[in-house]
């Protein structure tokens, strides 16, 4: 799309906020749908909000529906073999043209991206605002890497202007592992819903189906290393009746050995795996539990989503933000990370209460896109208004 088009007011006030997003392509990342979901929500509020994504295939494509500007690198001679020289020979090119306030990095994914922005235009770079959206402890690595990753982390720290955390408790992790002071780090709650999801996902408790022989525990996540699925199949192993069944949405290189895993086990019978979904609210419905295994995340979208459908949450304590975020044991069952037989007891016992809908609802009101863009877009001004001329 053409990123010199006229972005002023018609009524000759100063010109929109420019944003600029990198997005690696459209896979159904939560990092990447709340990016989308933001985008949109600014361009509502008149600001002049670009996506550009390196690749455009995938089959989140939906998400980025009415997005006006978005960019795709797809054209580039080095992208689609070296993503990453292709980011570094023709991103800031992009980034020149379009002008932007402020470049937006969606996720610890996309830091690395911007860090080599930030090399690559020196002062002429727009102020970088990052997005923490995963575990900076990450207990899950070797000591060796983790030592290299907090480095890293210390580099961010030098670079990016200004980190977003997705819950007040990551307020002081950042400081710590980021090296960055008070008043370079803001709290945003992870816009995971909007408005019209909560009163969608709370009508979800009512049309429930009766109940039935055994339980259906549902998990929602990519299969991969960090969901620690191996685990939850080795946990629903130890409790599983001949009723019970575990279903698993979502789609993932760990795929094969999961399926390996359950029919070693001999539960293949019992689980369900049907790939990526976009149509939560079915599963949600059927589900009498959710349960998430994950050795690490930032701020699981898919626990909002559960509380906002007043389902029972069985999780490990995976983030620094986990007892906070589930209203602190009210709304969650916390088991230590990495182990099967607290998983499997908490699964286990009964029964799993359903939270006052009522409570459920004010909790996760603030964690909608309405007023997740409304924080940012305000932090975004702040912030571009007090950089140093380009």
């Amino acid at each position: 799309m053409d990123v010199d088009r006229q972005v002023e007011n018609n009524d000759g006030r100063e010109p929109a906020l420019r944003v600029l997003t990198y997005l690696n392509n459209y896979q159904p990342g939560g990092v990447e749908r709340v990016a989308f979901r933001l985008n949109a929500a600014w361009q509502a509020q008149g600001i002049c909000a670009m996506v550009v994504v390196g690749r455009g295939c995938g089959p989140a494509r939906a998400s980025a529906h009415g997005l006006q500007c978005a960019t795709l690198l797809d054209g580039s001679r080095w992208y689609h073999r070296w993503p990453l020289i292709g980011i570094i020979a023709d991103l800031p090119g992009i980034i020149r043209k379009a002008r932007p306030d402020v470049l937006f990095c969606a996720g610890n994914t996309y830091s690395l991206a911007m860090v080599l922005m930030r090399l690559r235009l020196g002062r002429n770079c727009p102020p970088i605002i990052a997005k923490i959206s995963n575990d900076l402890k990450r207990r899950d690595q070797p000591p060796e890497v983790r030592f290299f990753y907090q480095r890293w982390l210390k580099i961010q720290g030098r670079f990016i202007a200004h980190f977003v955390g997705m819950a007040m408790p990551m307020r002081r992790e950042i400081e710590q592992y980021c090296g960055v002071s008070a008043d370079r780090v803001a709290i945003i709650n992870d816009p995971v819903l909007h408005a019209t999801d909560v009163d969608r996902l709370g009508k979800i408790a009512a049309g429930r189906q009766p109940a039935r022989p055994g339980r259906h525990f549902l998990a929602i996540g990519r299969l991969a290393p960090q969901k620690n699925l191996s685990l939850l199949l080795e946990a629903f192993s130890q409790v599983a009746t001949a009723h019970d069944r575990l279903t698993i949405i979502g789609e993932g290189p760990d795929r094969r050995k999961l399926t390996a895993q359950a029919t070693r086990l001999g539960i293949a019978g019992r689980i369900d795996m049907p790939g990526f979904m976009t149509d939560m609210d079915r599963w949600l419905a059927s589900a009498d539990a959710l349960v998430l295994s994950s050795d690490y995340e930032g701020v699981p979208a898919v626990i909002i989503e559960a509380i906002a459908a007043n389902l029972p949450i069985i999780a490990t304590d995976c983030c620094v933000s986990m007892a906070e975020i589930t209203g602190h044991g009210r709304f969650a069952r916390l088991v230590p990370v990495g182990d099967a037989a607290a998983l499997a007891t908490a699964m286990a016992a009964q029964p799993l209460a359903r939270a006052d809908l009522a409570a459920a609802r004010a909790h996760v009101a603030a964690f909608t896109v309405e007023a997740g863009a409304a924080a940012y877009a305000r932090l975004m001004r702040t912030v571009a208004a007090t950089a140093r001329p380009r």
